[in-house]
C-alpha cells in the first residue's frame, strides 16, 4: 500500500516539476529581442499545456488522499477483501488500446498527415466509451452478486474510485468530442492538433492513475 501512495507522490511531484520548468524556461532580458513563438511550451500551446498540468497534479492529489483514506480504513477490523470481476482486466486492456490510440493519432496529427487523424480520434473514441460501459458493467455484475455500496467498506471504496476515475475521463472526452468534430469539420489539422495532444496526454495520464487503482483494489 505504501508503495502505491509512494508513487502516486512522484507522480505529482514530477508534473509539478514539469510545470515549473514550463513557467520559467524563458529567459526575461531577451525576450522583448525575440520572437516570442521561440519561447512557448512543447506543442505550441503553452497555456493550456501549464493549465493541463495544473489540473493534473491536483487530480494526482486527490486521488492520492482517497487511497490514504483507503490504506487507513481497510485497517479496521469490519474490513473484508472484495473480489474484483474479472472484466476489470479486460477493461484495463481496453484503456491501453484508448491510450495506445491517441499516441498513434497524436504522432500523425504532428507529422501532418491529415488522414490518418479522423479514424485515429474515432478509435480512441470507441475504445474509452467501451472502457466505461465496461466499468458499468462491472458495477452491474458486483450488484446482481450482493456486492452492493453498503454491504462492505471495500465495496463503497471500490464503487469510489471506479467512479470517480470514470468522471474524470467524461472530463476527458469532452475535449475528445470537439476535437473529433473539428476534424471532421475540415478544420486545418494544426488547429485540431493542439486539443489531440493535450487529450494523448491527459489518456496516459488516467492509463497510469487507473493502473495503479487496479493494483491496490487487487492487493487488498
Amino acid at each position: 500500500m505504501e508503495i502505491g501512495l509512494i508513487v502516486l507522490a512522484i507522480m505529482l511531484a514530477t508534473l509539478l516539476g514539469w510545470l515549473l520548468k514550463q513557467s520559467f524556461n524563458t529567459t526575461p532580458w531577451v525576450a522583448d529581442a525575440v520572437d516570442e513563438s521561440a519561447y512557448q511550451a512543447p506543442f505550441n500551446a503553452r497555456p493550456k499545456l501549464v493549465a493541463l498540468a495544473t489540473f493534473l497534479a491536483v487530480a494526482t492529489s486527490f486521488f492520492a488522499l482517497i487511497l490514504s483514506a483507503y490504506a487507513l480504513r481497510m485497517e479496521l477490523g469490519d474490513w473484508i477483501p472484495m473480489t474484483e470481476p474479472q472484466l476489470l482486466w479486460a477493461n484495463t486492456a481496453v484503456l491501453v488500446f484508448a491510450s495506445v490510440a491517441f499516441q498513434w493519432t497524436r504522432n500523425h496529427a504532428v507529422g501532418g498527415n491529415a488522414a490518418r487523424i479522423r479514424p485515429g480520434l474515432v478509435l480512441a473514441g470507441v475504445l474509452t466509451t467501451a472502457f466505461l460501459v465496461g466499468q458499468y458493467i462491472a458495477w452491474l455484475q458486483l450488484y446482481a452478486a450482493g456486492q452492493t455500496l453498503t454491504a462492505n467498506p471495500s465495496n463503497a471504496f471500490f464503487y469510489l474510485l471506479t467512479a470517480v476515475h470514470g468522471l474524470h475521463i467524461l472530463g476527458g472526452m469532452y475535449v475528445w468530442v470537439r476535437a473529433t468534430v473539428r476534424a471532421y469539420g475540415g478544420r486545418d489539422p494544426d488547429t485540431v492538433k493542439q486539443s489531440i495532444e493535450l487529450c494523448t496526454i491527459y489518456w496516459h495520464f488516467l492509463l497510469f492513475v487507473w493502473l495503479i487503482l487496479f493494483g491496490f483494489m487487487l492487493s487488498t
